[in-house]
């Protein structure tokens, strides 16, 4: 990480911050929100951090803080109306944000799909539909065009397993389906929908840096047991290896012929080769790992054990040597392109007190996890950047507002912003590179 040209950043998404709900079409999660018991504290995203509102104070904060980039998401329904055309408010709204980040030399990486549906496509079927994939690239190509040179980097999608695995099988995200067939064939459509997207971004954009953003759990097996072995052997296929495995390598992992036939996705023909384009870049989202052993239930691959201590406020266990580990394997197993950490970070049970937050758990978690990467990097990995999640406190999906990820603390009742102990530490390290790399030129 002493490279200069290493980049640091923050990290948000549309949904989890924006407000200005009216001001857009209803997404999946609007829906998902307004249904009983869904989300833990019964809130919803309409309102959020109200970064619409005051997006000029929040390009200021992320200046403060002196990071390289800012990682933000597109709200398709914010930008697309519902017959299809570009929404000129919602256009205009992320045109200034861009062009006020870069008049600030903060690099804009943009990520197209961060899970907001329009509700409209899903009534038609969402990532059940295949027609979706190609609704989705003609998204891409009108915003594209609208963003000219603005940004410095694209990806296509955040985390497929989320929308994929947590939307349409396990239920537990917008839009709430469950079933195994749901999910293995809603990945498919993403992933087609990403080969789709990207081929539009290397015709409409090739000067950005163009990828996809994945996230990883790594998974350990409980004991050295043969059953166990394979078992966690087949969750690291199921979970982690099935979004990367056809990128990389144009076919799904083994684990595919482990499950029934009828629940495999249709797949047509060209798909494969239009999945595993070449990237400019791979996102990675890291944020712990999971045990596994030999499966309970009769048609089951495994059983996912509860996370061992010590724990962040949401739960995940803090392990960041498998943060090491999960990169060095990628690097030695694919033909990676290069890395940027498009996330990393820690819940913590705030406590804002006297006009500060003293966050040191998240602290020693950022530290610890950004050695790990700068571990890997000594091992030979090549990652090019690492973004902080999150820049802000926001609406953590299924958990509302109960769970605070940001370096920034945001009282919800007045907006106020309070840079956290983190935040400081993350800018006051950031100086000092910048000091170290003016005194080596």
């Amino acid at each position: 990480m002493h490279n200069a040209d290493f980049i640091f950043g923050v990290a948000t998404a549309s949904f989890q911050i924006e407000g200005a709900a009216d001001q857009r079409l209803p997404c999946i999660w609007d829906t998902f929100c307004s249904t009983p018991g869904k989300i833990a504290d019964g809130s919803d995203g309409l309102t959020a951090c109200e970064h619409v509102k005051f997006w000029r104070d929040d390009v200021e904060l992320i200046a403060s803080l002196g990071v390289d980039a800012y990682r933000l998401s597109i709200s398709w329904p914010r930008v697309i109306t519902q017959n299809g055309e570009l929404n000129a408010e919602g256009v205009k709204f992320y045109c200034d944000l861009l062009d006020a980040l870069n008049a600030k030399g903060i690099k804009p990486f943009v990520t197209l799909y961060h899970w907001d549906l329009p509700a409209h496509i899903e009534a038609n079927g969402g990532w059940l539909n295949r027609q979706t994939a190609f609704l989705y690239a003609d998204y891409v190509e009108k915003i594209v065009t609208a963003f000219g040179a603005r940004v410095y980097s694209y990806a296509t999608f955040n985390e497929p397993f989320c929308s994929a695995f947590l939307g349409y099988e396990a239920g537990v995200h917008a839009p709430g389906l469950t079933g195994q067939k749901n999910g293995r064939q809603a990945a498919h459509h993403i992933l087609l929908a990403h080969g789709l997207g990207l081929q539009v971004l290397r015709r409409l954009s090739p000067h950005t840096i163009n990828g996809i953003v994945l996230n990883f759990t790594p998974c350990y097996a409980n004991s050295s047991a043969e059953a166990d072995l394979r078992a966690t052997q087949a969750a690291d296929e199921y979970h982690n290896l099935w979004y990367l495995m056809p990128i990389m390598t144009g076919r799904y992992p083994y684990v595919m012929a482990q499950i029934p036939e009828q629940n495999r996705p249709h797949i047509e023909a060209g798909d494969m080769q239009l999945i595993s384009a070449p990237l400019d870049f791979l996102g990675i989202n890291f944020y712990t790992r999971r045990f596994y052993s030999a499966p309970n239930e009769p048609d089951a691959l495994f059983q996912e054990l509860p996370h061992r201590a010590p724990l962040t406020d949401i739960g995940w266990e803090i392990y960041p040597q498998s943060f090491t580990k999960l990169l060095t394997d990628l690097h030695q197993r694919f033909q990676l392109p290069p890395i940027y950490i498009t996330e990393n970070g820690a819940a913590m049970a705030d406590e804002y007190v006297a006009g500060q937050v003293h966050d040191v758990g998240r602290l020693a978690y950022y530290q610890s996890h950004i050695g790990a990467v700068n571990d890997a990097m000594e091992q030979g990995v090549d990652v090019r950047g690492y973004f902080a999640w999150s820049l802000m406190d926001n609406f953590e999906w299924a958990e509302g507002y109960l769970k605070r990820f940001g370096i920034v603390y945001v009282d919800y009742l007045t907006q106020q912003r309070t840079i956290k102990l983190s935040g400081l530490a993350y800018r006051d390290m950031l100086a000092a590179r910048r000091n170290s790399n003016l005194c080596q030129k």
